[in-house]
């Protein structure tokens, strides 16, 4: 992919990784694998995944000035991500997830947010100078920052003239409520299945529907992931579904915020939503072969290599997929 300029604001974490055989019930002792520690956080992931991806990517956001912080700084640079909106705090504690990955790929995760929850608006405007992206820029957002300014970050974004994109994760309480401002501010929504039916209760007859249905709430474009069958879309050219990929599924952490990356990507440089959306597809599915977040991320060769082995290509949407054939899991 050639180079596209992409602006991330969100959060950075630290993960810590269990591996069990099945994932505990409330009160229940469940004994797994040794810690695994990696670099992550939904901003972090997402910004990491596009510059993996072929983009030239700054990120946003706040560190504590902790050893974790350090090594979480580090990462970017590694990855050559821009690190210049980036600052750490002193006295405060880094972000922290704490994972449980069940064997096969399901997953649950504990967030500590530290540093994250301070990225207040005026924290926002002085890391960025106030410039939070160009025109023709895209702005990718998630929702482990503090609201108001990811509706700040929105609006400055589409003023001058960058796509914005939202991944409405983690959801929070009342989402109708708390996101009617932010999804007007909005080019293109992405959700999975739980977070589609957070924002609109009331089902649809399928996910092209409820796909078109939550355009009515502000985005041009609606995208929702359906985890081992792919996912839908639904924007001013209609309606698209695109299926899944078979592939050997260990681990889930990641492969979401691969497929926004991918998406964002995509659609700022102007590719149609179907051949976006299937190209993200891909990324998400190539994340869950891998352990890990920011370890699992696939690179544009990866991705471009997938595409090529005989995948099927766009399908009208309503029209259910074939069955996968090995393990897969949610792609967001």
């Amino acid at each position: 992919m050639s180079s596209e300029r992409l602006v991330v604001v969100g959060s950075l974490n630290m993960d810590l990784s269990v591996t069990v055989p099945r994932l505990p019930q409330p009160g229940e002792t469940v004994s797994g694998s040794d810690v695994v520690r990696g670099a992550g956080g939904k901003g972090a992931n997402q910004a990491v995944a596009a510059a993996r991806l072929g983009a030239e990517v700054r990120m946003v956001g706040l560190l504590g000035d902790d050893t974790l912080g350090s090594e979480l700084r580090e990462r970017l640079a590694v990855e050559g991500v821009d690190d210049g909106g980036v600052a750490q705090l002193p006295g405060v504690a880094s972000g922290l997830a704490l994972i449980v990955v069940q064997q096969g790929g399901e997953n649950t995760i504990t967030l500590s947010p530290g540093a994250n929850r301070h990225l207040d608006v005026p924290a926002l405007d002085t890391l960025t100078g106030g410039t939070v992206a160009h025109h023709g820029d895209t702005l990718l957002l998630q929702l482990e920052v503090p609201l108001p300014t990811v509706l700040a970050a929105a609006r400055a974004a589409r003023a001058a003239g960058a796509l914005t994109v939202l991944n409405a994760a983690p959801l929070p309480v009342s989402p109708h409520e708390a996101l009617g401002e932010l999804l007007g501010a909005v080019d293109v929504l992405v959700v999975n299945e739980t977070e589609a039916a957070g924002l609109l209760p009331h089902a649809r007859a399928d996910w092209a529907e409820h796909a078109e249905a939550l355009r009515a709430l502000g985005p041009d474009t609606v995208v929702i992931t359906l985890g081992a069958e792919g996912a839908v879309a639904a924007g001013p050219p209609g309606a698209c579904a695109e299926s899944g990929f078979s592939v050997r599924a260990v681990d889930a952490v990641g492969a979401g915020d691969a497929f926004c990356a991918q998406l964002a990507l995509s659609l700022g440089s102007g590719t149609p939503l179907p051949e976006a959306v299937r190209r993200a597809c891909a990324a998400g599915a190539l994340a869950t072969t891998r352990p890990g977040a920011q370890s699992s991320l696939p690179t544009t060769a990866e991705v471009d290599a997938l595409l090529g082995d005989g995948s099927e290509g766009p399908r009208a949407a309503g029209v259910p997929p074939q069955a996968s054939e090995t393990n897969e899991v949610h792609h967001a």
